[in-house]
Formats: structure tokens, C-alpha cells, sequence
């Protein structure tokens, strides 16, 4: 294994680090890249870890993520460091957070639920951390971080 994993460095934008083995695509999906739209986007996968044995990582050039952005990434890799990159160098670095309440993020699973039937905004409350799940504002059901991942 080489002791200097080496991925190109992006002039401006954004860089997202430490996202769980196998998650890039979630991100970029979240992100709104899975088309061509001209920026580059650079993708490492399943690259060694200290902090999660195995990562990936997600770099967009030209590309700044809204606080909605972040909070979405957050939901699939509550580890992961985001780092914004002018000239070349990084010039903020931050790890993302679960709010407390998730707003208008997600939608609920639960077919029956007021959120999916009526014009309110789907609220979720965050009932563990580890492992991730959350509990329903309306209808009380509990999702667990795959349903999560699927209803983002």
C-alpha cells in the first residue's frame, strides 16, 4: 500500500472527508451531481481509514454545499469533515452535525402519515445518534439510518 494516497487537488470548492466505505454515490446524489454539469468532481472510494478503518471521500470543484446540503450528508455520514478549498488551500474545515430536529429534509415512510397527505413540513426528532434513527413528528414512526438514506 502506498504511504501518500495521492488525489488531485481542487483549486476551489469543496471537499468532503471521512463518508462511510460505499456512501460517495448517496452524496453526490444529495448533491445533485449524478449528471454531467461541467464542474469537476472527484471521487476516492474505499480508501484506508485511521478513523473508519475504510472512507470515502468527495471533492467538487467550483461548488460551495448549502446548510441543507450539510445537514442531508450529515443524516448518511455523521462523521464526515467538510473543508472549503480558495486557491488551493483550505480555508475553513468543519465536521457536519445532526440538528436536533430535521426539517423539511427527509420524508416519512409511513404511507398513512399526515406529512405525505397534507401540506405541512415533515419534521423528524432525533431519538439516537448511535445508531442513527428518528422519530417522526406527526406519526411517531421510528426510522433507522437505512430508511433514512432512502427517504432523503
Amino acid at each position: 500500500m502506498p504511504e501518500n494516497l495521492k488525489i488531485e487537488v481542487i483549486p476551489e470548492g469543496t471537499v468532503i472527508d471521512h463518508i462511510p466505505a460505499g456512501k460517495w454515490l448517496k452524496v453526490i446524489e444529495i448533491l445533485g451531481l449524478t449528471k454531467p454539469n461541467g464542474g469537476t468532481l472527484l471521487i476516492a472510494s474505499n480508501v484506508p481509514s485511521k478513523k473508519l478503518g475504510r472512507k470515502d471521500i468527495v471533492k467538487v470543484e467550483g461548488r460551495y454545499l448549502s446548510e441543507e446540503e450539510v445537514n442531508k450528508i450529515a443524516l448518511i455520514a455523521p462523521m464526515a469533515t467538510v473543508n472549503i478549498v480558495k486557491d488551493y488551500k483550505i480555508i475553513e474545515k468543519f465536521n457536519v452535525e445532526i440538528p436536533d430536529e430535521i426539517t423539511g429534509i427527509l420524508k416519512c415512510p409511513n404511507p398513512n402519515c399526515v406529512s405525505n397527505h397534507e401540506y405541512v413540513t415533515p419534521r423528524f426528532h432525533v431519538e439516537s445518534r448511535e445508531p442513527l434513527k428518528l422519530r417522526c413528528h406527526y406519526c411517531e414512526r421510528t426510522i433507522n439510518e437505512d430508511e433514512i438514506a432512502q427517504n432523503l
